[in-house]
């Protein structure tokens, strides 16, 4: 595969660089899975719209750039390159955004679209619960729509719900029709999490930050028009959401390719006791060829959407393999570093080894996050390969 830029790409990327060079924050931000860190983060988010850089893919009236899956990727390369701050509302703005453009009212789209990319609202997601994780058609929440039509009447607990410690609001699928089963008789509400009856409860990471949260709702009144699509037409409304989340569009390649640039860096810092076992040079290269391969990957996908393809079943593939290659990686640099990587990870001048470890915490979760990688290879089996369900 050939990959070459033209002029105008080559400029969106010098112009690119040089608002990143010019506005990331000069000290690291603190975790958004702190209070303070959080409110830092929105406030980085509302630097980026002002920039319009917040979301180059939305419609220029919608305070986007209309860029293209291209640009895209090229503005991710330089965003990771610079070491930006990660993104706080990426729920809303690469998930919830694109399905509100597809399915929601124009009042809907004016009402929600601009809160979200100023950051002015945060959102979260409302998809587990306690007995439905990836199987999102167990889903037993229920919303019961008021005699009069106004309000539907929400009960019920989600779970892992991300960035809901501080978040404004919450989209999720809650069962309209009681007697209906599976997929059937769901509705996609949008429900403000200040709302009389919601309960919050954080869920501590392995670093013991609440990046998680469960919510529970009690005799909650959300109003008609936070519906999403039709009633009972919510699965189709969240398929659309899953596949930007499972799909190109929230797993950027410049995140695996900056962690593989890192990791050859670690490696050549510490060559001399990284060589005393000849097998930690061959992963270290073929974790640099493996990011770089699922580069080229997604750019050949990004053309193919662009010349009006689509991506099925196959983003699957891809989930699986950048959660693990995320696993390896991070794995890879622990070992490299050896014991003092949790000796040193929690002190004030941690620096790159606190990151080794910080990111090898986060890396756990990517197999089950945007559907299980079990989940993901069924799919697979069945969608791809055309084997039969047992």
């Amino acid at each position: 595969m050939q990959l070459e830029y033209t002029e105008q790409q080559n400029a969106f990327r010098a112009e690119v660089r040089s608002w990143l060079q010019a506005n990331v924050p000069a000290e690291p931000l603190q975790s958004f899975d702190t209070e303070k860190g959080f409110q830092q983060h929105r406030e980085w988010e509302a630097k980026l719209y002002e920039g319009r850089w917040g979301m180059i893919t939305w419609p220029e009236e919608m305070g986007g750039r209309g860029a293209d899956l291209l640009q895209w990727l090229i503005f991710e390369e330089e965003y990771y390159a610079a070491r930006a701050p990660l993104r706080v509302n990426q729920n809303g703005i690469f998930l919830l955004g694109p399905t509100l453009m597809e399915y929601g009212s124009d009042e809907q789209k004016k009402r929600f679209l601009n809160g979200m990319a100023t950051g002015k609202d945060i959102w979260c997601q409302g998809w587990s619960e306690p007995n439905a994780g990836s199987d999102m058609a167990a889903i037993r929440s229920t919303a019961t729509l008021s005699e009069d039509g106004s309000h539907y009447v929400i009960n019920g607990q989600k779970t892992w719900s991300t960035r809901a410690v501080w978040a404004d609001w919450c989209f999720g699928m809650f069962r309209t029709d009681p007697d209906s089963q599976r997929h059937k008789g769901l509705t996609f509400i949008l429900v403000p999490l200040e709302s009389e009856g919601i309960t919050v409860r954080p869920i501590p990471q392995l670093d013991g930050l609440p990046g998680f949260a469960e919510i529970f709702f009690d005799n909650v009144k959300v109003p008609v028009d936070c519906r999403l699509g039709g009633e009972g037409e919510g699965w189709g409304v969240a398929m659309a959401t899953a596949g930007f989340e499972r799909g190109l569009m929230l797993r950027s390649p410049a995140r695996f390719q900056e962690t593989a640039k890192r990791l050859v860096n670690l490696y050549k810092a510490n060559q001399e006791s990284a060589d005393q076992d000849p097998a930690v040079r061959d992963a270290v290269l073929r974790a640099y060829l493996d990011a770089e391969a699922y580069a080229l990957t997604t750019y050949q996908t990004a053309c193919r959407l662009i010349q009006g393809g689509k991506i099925g079943a196959e983003a699957s593939t891809n989930k699986i393999f950048w959660s693990e290659l995320d696993q390896q990686m991070h794995g890879l640099g622990l070992k490299i570093l050896g014991a003092r990587a949790e000796l040193l990870a929690h002190a004030p001048d941690a620096g790159e080894v606190g990151t080794w470890l910080d990111g090898w915490l986060f890396s756990q979760s990517g197999p089950i996050y945007a559907g299980t990688n079990e989940i993901q290879r069924n799919i697979i089996a069945e969608r791809l390969l055309g084997m039969p369900r047992k």
